[in-house]
């Protein structure tokens, strides 16, 4: 029977929905030949009540900071990386960071056995139809790691050549909330200025106008099983509705800290590296939460959009030269984007202040944050790369390590 890890990493109050993602466990193992671990990264304050609900499933791997901190120096140790001290950190940082908090899923998955990673964020919760939960999972375990010729879909799109080369990513979206926090300012024209900001260089303004109407707004409410198999188109799956099988065992995510979007780095993988894939419609329901509504809440996820607009340059370069999953390659590329002329990425942080400015208000407050903190942000984002290219070069040999190393210490 094979292993698959359901994880939900959370630095907030979410028991409604662990108590869903629990149904979603408890959904695949009876349906499916599987045996799920349920792994729950929690660095909230409310990690008993978190306890408590997840008391309720078979396999939990609950674990607070200090847990996940324990795992990985002794992972590291095992490891024998380079910079160890530096790895640490790229693991557990200091600051938000979804790339680094879903990087040490994928280990905790490879020291429990687990063959694939399904990833469900904190702030979502399932869609129901005809009276029951639609859960992605079900899609996901229909293809995810077998053969393409295998799969198990409404639609198959996937170039001939690639029939036997395995499933390796099944995702979807969302509905609900949009998935980038600037709802309340969509109807400005100061949203397109922010949202095009994160197209590429060269990019017409015809293509901005449709890559701003296409962002971060989800898709349509489940109404009948849909799937196809292909090599997916990145714009169409989201990271908080996921799974992975191989691919996160050769490459790691940006650990970017209060950067949004750094966790998305392996859909392109797969996309560039013409990797099969399963697009489906069990799309998970997205909300904000109220934290986010707060002063301190909403300044730092704005600040981390600036942040993922600057990062942006990076990762367009990136994208642009990415042919295959290698990771000796990725890395190579990822060290080569730090090398750009700075111009253009000062260019767009000018640009992020003077919209944030026009739209008054909070966001004046934010305006004067980027530009306060402008040398700083810019210096973060090119630093990011290099830090993202270690992590890199560690990653095989972290794998190695996790696979030979207890979650728990006896």
């Amino acid at each position: 029977m094979r292993r698959v890890c359901l994880t939900v990493p959370t630095n907030r109050e979410c028991v409604a929905t662990l108590a869903e993602v629990v149904e979603e466990a408890a959904y695949a193992a009876k349906n499916f030949d599987v045996e799920v671990y349920l792994l729950v990264l929690d660095s909230s304050a409310d990690i008993a009540a978190h306890a408590r609900v997840l008391s309720r499933a078979d396999n939990v791997w609950h674990l607070d900071e200090s847990a996940q901190r324990e795992f990985f120096q002794r992972v590291i140790r095992r490891s024998d990386v380079a910079k160890p001290g530096i790895v640490a950190d790229l693991m557990l940082p200091n600051g938000l960071s979804y790339g680094a908090c879903t990087n040490r899923a994928f280990l905790i998955a490879a020291a429990l056995g687990c063959e694939s990673v399904h990833r469900r964020d904190s702030d979502s919760f399932f869609q129901t139809y005809d009276g029951e939960k639609i859960f992605p999972i079900h899609a996901e375990l229909l293809s995810l790691g077998k053969p393409a010729h295998q799969a198990v879909t409404v639609e198959k799109r996937l170039d001939p050549s690639l029939q036997d080369a395995t499933v390796a990513m099944v995702g979807a979206s969302f509905v609900g909330e949009m998935s980038v926090d600037l709802g309340e300012i969509r109807d400005y024209e100061a949203y397109y200025d922010l949202v095009s900001l994160w197209a590429a260089d060269g990019t017409s303004e015809q293509e901005k106008r449709a890559l701003v109407e296409e962002s971060f707004t989800g898709s349509e409410p489940f109404t009948g099983d849909w799937s196809v198999l292909a090599v997916v188109d990145p714009m169409r799956v989201d990271m908080h509705n996921i799974s992975f099988h191989g691919l996160h065992e050769k490459i790691p995510l940006p650990p970017a800290t209060d950067t949004i979007g750094s966790d998305y780095f392996l859909i392109h993988v797969a996309d560039k590296a013409r990797l099969p894939g399963v697009l489906h419609n069990r799309h998970i329901v997205n909300f904000h939460t109220s934290e986010r509504k707060t002063d301190a809440g909403f300044l730092a996820y704005q600040l981390r959009f600036a942040k993922f607009i600057l990062s942006m340059y990076y990762f367009h370069f990136i994208y642009q030269r990415m042919i295959d999953d290698s990771p000796a390659a990725i890395a190579a590329i990822v060290r080569e984007s730090t090398w750009q002329n700075r111009e253009p990425n000062e260019a767009k942080i000018d640009s992020l202040e003077r919209a944030y400015r026009r739209l008054g208000g909070r966001f004046v407050v934010v305006a004067d944050q980027i530009r306060d903190r402008r040398e700083n942000l810019l210096i973060e984002a090119r630093r990011d790369m290099d830090d993202y290219a270690l992590l890199i070069d560690a990653w095989a040999p972290l794998v190695e390590a996790a696979r030979a190393t207890s979650v728990r210490h006896v």
